[in-house]
């Protein structure tokens, strides 16, 4: 029996209380800086067009003297430049006339649109002025905040160290990838599934091999995880004989919660050892990742100084939702044309409903089930 179920609210509570996020920095080349997290704001040096740039392939000339242009009255001059798009204003010049409004005749160009000063000309510091705030702290680099930041001459940038995630996949019958499993035995496929994620949520993962169901095993490898920012261990977290998971570390450390009103995800604990948090995960795949999006995501997000905000989209039920009473439901539901169809409401294992789904639904654990046509909030998978 579990000691006492917890809600979801309270468990995923005591897990942040235990995530601080890491203070620790480090300063990295911006080509292997996608995804970090900047531990400082960053400034540039300099501006950005450094210099009075053509916005486009024309002629460079004097904006005065092409007062009155017009279709019917096109104005004439001797004294122009031809440019491309990128290249620096000519000295004595401040516009640019297209291609399209202008006609060469021999050394004469006829004009047939007044320009005002600067016109088809980005000018000095237009996108970025020397001092600015280019990205703030916190922000997470993205492909484009790295040409941003190779533009005005930053080739280096100071970043928060990545969380290290230790992820323990545990389990008897469990058998590598590659192999044909013989009954009785499964493919571990859980920790391909959490490594993953945890890359996504800005998480370094540190992937152990299979333990067996054994205890010592167990203690064993969580020891091994000595580092780490927080600790996954994967199976073994119920109440039978073989599940030792939550034995293990309220014996090496503290058990704060065993048992959860989630539905499915009800196996998984959580506590921490030496002030390392450890969440113990179920073994079925998709009470794994009903655990993982709404506990685990938060945790490493905290420590890796980002926002848990999840996309989410309304939609409405194509037929009912079906729940259980005092359980938050982790509904599984593929979205077409704002219709949430729910994909199999049940099943820890079926591992093929979160395949087919685009994301999930949350049933309150007040409410038995949610109706056919009723809106609801969808959570999109990531």
């Amino acid at each position: 029996m579990f000691r006492r179920l917890s809600s979801l609210s309270y468990a995923l509570e005591r897990l942040l209380d235990l995530c601080n996020p890491l203070e620790e920095r480090e300063k990295i080349q911006i080509k292997d800086a996608c995804g970090r997290v900047l531990a400082s704001d960053v400034l540039s040096p300099e501006n950005l067009p450094s210099f009075n740039r053509a916005a486009m392939d024309g002629y460079a000339v004097r904006s005065h003297e092409t007062r009155g242009a017009s279709q019917s009255s096109p104005v004439r001059i001797t004294e122009y430049v031809r440019v491309r798009t990128g290249a620096a204003l000519p000295e004595g010049f401040d516009a640019v006339v297209m291609l399209e409004d202008s006609f060469l005749r021999g050394n004469v160009l006829e004009i047939t649109a007044e320009l005002t000063p600067y016109r088809n000309v980005s000018r000095i510091g237009e996108d970025v002025r020397s001092g600015d705030i280019v990205l703030s702290c916190e922000h997470r680099l993205r492909p484009p905040d790295l040409a941003l930041l190779g533009a005005v001459g930053i080739d280096e940038v100071e970043v928060f160290k990545t969380p290290r995630v230790a992820v323990i996949p545990t389990g008897d019958e469990l058998v590598p990838r590659s192999c044909v499993p013989a009954p009785g035995e499964a493919r571990e496929i859980n920790s391909i599934m959490i490594c993953s994620y945890v890359k996504l949520w800005g998480g370094e993962p540190q992937l152990s091999g299979v333990i067996p169901d054994e205890r010592d095993a167990i203690k064993e490898a969580i020891k091994r995880c000595t580092g780490s920012d927080l600790i996954l261990v994967s199976g073994g977290t119920s109440v039978g004989d073989r599940d030792y998971a939550p034995g293990v570390l309220d014996e090496m450390g503290e058990l704060m919660v065993h048992g959860i009103r989630l539905s499915p995800g009800r196996p998984t604990a959580l506590g921490a050892i030496n002030g390392t948090p450890i969440v113990c995960l179920p073994g079925y795949p998709v009470a794994a990742l009903a655990s993982l999006y709404l506990l685990v995501r938060p945790a490493v997000k905290r420590l890796a100084h980002l926002s848990d905000d999840t996309q989410r989209r309304e939609a409405r039920l194509s037929r009912k939702i079906p729940s259980r009473p005092g359980y938050i439901t982790f509904a599984r539901v593929s979205l077409r044309d704002g219709i949430a169809e729910p994909v199999m409401v049940s099943g820890a294992g079926i591992l093929s409903s979160v395949a087919r789904a685009d994301g999930f639904v949350l049933v309150p654990e007040d409410l038995e089930g949610l109706d056919e046509g009723e809106k609801v909030e969808v959570h999109i998978f990531e």
